[in-house]
């Protein structure tokens, strides 16, 4: 039987698609290619906004409608956090939520014997252990993906995620070198370690997320990335072990979501703007040449004009390399939903509209900084111009002239201009 996985949403999600296409190939099953039919087609849904979620329920219908035999499979957050969403759902022929995606392969075949619908959703509770899923190569792909962390402790008055993964829960230090190791053998150049909140990565085992990356980083010869990041954990003495290591790829992506204490405070975030600055000048003294991203929440409940303001200021000031803008979504459940003083829609689009020129400013400032270095470029794949792109340690998207050979092949590059997406480069010989 053939089977295509539909991933939405974040890398975590990615990386657990991996795992159910490695287990389903071992048990006898095939991957579809893009335009075949699929016996089975599943689903891993994502729940952060409302348009993740409606992501998920049109591509079901969209399934349903052109593959009227498919066998369609509902998993990810969205089937945690919403159990109830199934029951909107008819076409969906099995709910599975994330506690249970270790049981797809019995699910199925129970279901394949007697097509009757299906259900397993259970509750996450504070003991649970960490999931161990075994993965090996990603398809299409130059860089790797490690979960190393899943689950979120803090509860943001917004955010329906520990609802959907539970509390935190780290794996091993030998998971992680066994797992390095096994994709530099496998030919990968680079490798993210990624988790629900990555910052919070052995709270509840006695390590810290810098004995992972100290673990990671001297298990291979290849670089280590580090997934979105909760800010407040990176102290001084966590960048500086960090800098330690010259496959250590300096690109920080530190979530802010706002830049006006006030609004933080009512998120439930863990810092205040000042805080988040000093952090960001300690990633800018340690490392010579980093890149510092990050997510900017628009029309939060509550949110004023003058505390938007702020938040534009702090984003200017800051001079982001990158900024990832969506405006507030009112998810049922959490503390954020229930506030009476919400934001109207075109509030919110206007706002994420002014945020993107800030933003936009901002990365064209950075890459524009790029120019006249020498880079190592992590060459990945043709883009649309007929040149080459890939990616420098910072996370810096670079085009340039060079050939197939050098494909998952880590070169020097001397960056000559920037864009207001990438920079343009030569390789240097």
């Amino acid at each position: 039987m053939k089977v295509k996985i539909y991933t939405l949403g974040c890398k975590v999600n990615q990386f657990e698609s991996q795992a159910m296409y490695k287990e389903l190939a071992e048990n006898g099953f095939d991957i579809a290619d893009n335009d075949e039919f699929a016996d089975i087609s599943i689903i891993n849904s994502c729940a952060v906004t409302h348009v993740s979620e409606q992501k998920a329920v049109k591509l079901i219908h969209r399934i349903r409608r052109e593959s009227p035999d498919t066998v369609i499979v509902l998993t990810g957050c969205m089937a945690q956090a919403f159990p109830e969403s199934g029951d909107k759902l008819p076409e969906a022929d099995i709910i599975l939520g994330n506690k249970r995606r270790a049981d797809l392969l019995p699910v199925l075949k129970q279901y394949l014997d007697d097509r009757k619908r299906l259900t397993f959703v259970e509750d996450y509770y504070k003991k649970d252990d960490y999931e161990i899923l075994d993965v090996d190569k990603f398809l299409n792909r130059t860089r790797a993906f490690l979960k190393i962390e899943d689950g979120c402790n803090r509860f943001c008055s917004y955010c329906i995620i520990p609802y959907a993964r539970g509390r935190v829960r780290s794996c091993s230090l030998k998971y992680i070198e066994n797992e390095i190791k096994t994709f530099a053998e496998n030919g990968y150049k680079e490798v993210v370690l990624i988790g629900i909140n990555l910052s919070s990565f052995g709270s509840d085992n006695g390590l810290t997320l810098a004995d992972a990356v100290t673990t990671a980083c001297e298990s291979a010869d290849i670089r280590i990335r580090l997934g979105s990041l909760e800010p407040e954990s990176m102290d001084l003495k966590i960048l500086q072990t960090f800098a330690k290591y010259k496959n250590f790829c300096p690109q920080f992506h530190l979530s802010l979501q706002s830049g006006c204490d006030d609004t933080l405070r009512r998120m439930n975030r863990h810092y205040t703007a000042a805080e988040y600055s000093e952090i960001v000048k300690n990633i800018r003294t340690v490392f010579e040449n980093p890149s510092i991203t990050t997510d900017v929440m628009v029309g939060f409940a509550g949110e004023t004009e003058e505390e938007f303001r702020k938040s534009m200021e702090f984003v200017e000031r800051t001079e982001f390399a990158k900024v990832h803008i969506f405006p507030y979504s009112r998810r049922k459940g959490t503390v954020a939903d229930k506030a009476v003083n919400q934001i109207d829609a075109s509030v919110k689009k206007e706002r994420a509209a002014k945020m993107a020129e800030i933003a936009l400013k901002t990365r064209r400032k950075f890459l524009a900084s790029q120019v006249g270095r020498t880079e190592k470029v992590l060459v990945e794949s043709r883009s649309k111009n007929g040149m080459y792109e890939g990616y420098t340690m910072n996370y810096t998207l670079v085009h340039l002239e060079t050939d197939e050979s050098n494909i998952n092949k880590a070169v020097d590059v001397n960056i000559t201009d920037s864009t207001d997406d990438f920079c343009i480069g030569r390789t240097v010989n």
